[in-house]
């Protein structure tokens, strides 16, 4: 056996293209920079949570809903895990990952609590 035979092919394709820990790094950039973009937007009151829960953008996938609940305008940790634990839901869930029925709940208690006076929101 020689030396050609056991060493592994390489083709011009993999070699022109880029290595992938270097695409998983662009990717992950790219995720951060979406995520960064929807919070802030999130933040400043021109997206609503409860809309992106039903919509579910590529860039919440494997966001958590503890993070996706505290971008929001006053929603700190303790607000977002007694809302959650309300609802028996994981403040660890990633948002990708609801089921139907979990995102129509989780959508609409979010909607119906905006709505509500703010005494009747405070627990």
């Amino acid at each position: 056996m020689d030396a050609a035979s056991i060493a592994p092919a390489s083709t011009t394709a993999s070699a022109i293209s880029t290595p992938q820990h270097m695409q998983a790094l662009a990717r992950a950039n790219r995720v951060r920079l979406a995520r960064a973009e929807l919070k802030r937007s999130i933040s400043r009151g021109e997206l609503e949570v409860a809309e992106v829960i039903r919509e579910c953008p590529w860039q919440t996938e494997s966001m958590s809903l503890a993070e996706l609940l505290t971008s929001q305008r006053r929603w700190g940790r303790t607000r977002a895990r007694k809302f959650l634990q309300s609802l028996s839901l994981s403040e660890n869930k990633r948002v990708g990952t609801l089921t139907p029925r979990q995102r129509t709940l989780l959508s609409t208690t979010l909607t119906t609590r905006d709505t509500l006076p703010r005494e009747a929101v405070l627990v």
